[in-house]
């Protein structure tokens, strides 16, 4: 029996960084600490809008998703065979989880990222809608530790705020940018987010990495120069 649970997420808990992250590379300090501060306003802004559009306002939302996901996916010839990894989403994000049942009974693999040392890359679990999930870092249902380890083909990675040059803002734990700073080859990754919370920029810094393309509500809203059409 699947555990019902509402709010979980991909592992990325502002409260779980290392205050060294945000200047692994030598940045100046003082710019990024604006950088950090600004941030955390942005994440607190965002997440109230999210919140802001209420139940209903969140479910339609996810459903319009769903249905332009089925649509970039089939362009990119996702099916059986390929490995996708999903999220379970928290705190009013986007709830695909209804999207990546039909996928899986499509015949393709999905997985859920977990975090098995803090501070590391993630690794990701195969994931069923008859997966028992237990509960992870910060509470987070995930795959048991007895499910198969896998290696993504393509990853949905929530955003809270995003930017037209295919940059997210997540909720600052930076497991996404270190995860696909690792991965050889890189699965190719959508950002899963709202139209309204798009940015000027998030002001990237040395670790964030540029995903493959931004899709929200209204459709694929941003793709980067380097997203590859391969797949």
């Amino acid at each position: 029996m699947t555990m019902d649970v509402t709010y979980a997420s991909p592992p990325c808990m502002e409260a779980g960084v290392d205050p060294a992250y945000f200047d692994p590379l030598g940045v100046d300090p003082a710019q990024a600490r604006d950088v950090a501060r600004w941030r955390r306003a942005e994440r607190t802004r965002l997440a109230g809008l999210r919140e802001g559009l209420g139940q209903a306002g969140r479910a339609q939302v996810s459903g319009r998703i769903a249905g332009h996901l089925g649509r970039v996916l089939g362009d990119r010839g996702v099916g059986p065979g390929c490995v996708l990894s999903g999220y379970w989403p928290i705190k009013g994000e986007p709830d695909l989880r209804p999207a990546l049942a039909d996928l899986h009974r499509a015949g393709v693999t999905i997985a859920l990222p977990v975090v098995e040392t803090r501070a590391a890359p993630l690794v990701f679990r195969r994931w069923t809608p008859e997966t028992k999930v237990v509960r992870g870092d910060w509470n987070i249902p995930v795959p048991p530790p007895d499910a198969d380890s896998l290696t993504p083909d393509f990853v949905l990675a929530p955003c809270l705020g995003w930017d037209g040059a295919c940059f997210r803002l997540g909720w600052g734990g930076g497991y996404f940018d270190r995860t696909l700073a690792v991965q050889v080859p890189r699965p190719l990754t959508i950002g899963i987010a709202l139209s309204a919370a798009r940015l000027p920029t998030i002001i990237p810094q040395p670790h964030d990495i540029r995903i493959d393309l931004i899709l929200t509500e209204d459709g694929v809203a941003a793709t980067s120069a380097e997203a590859r059409t391969d797949r």
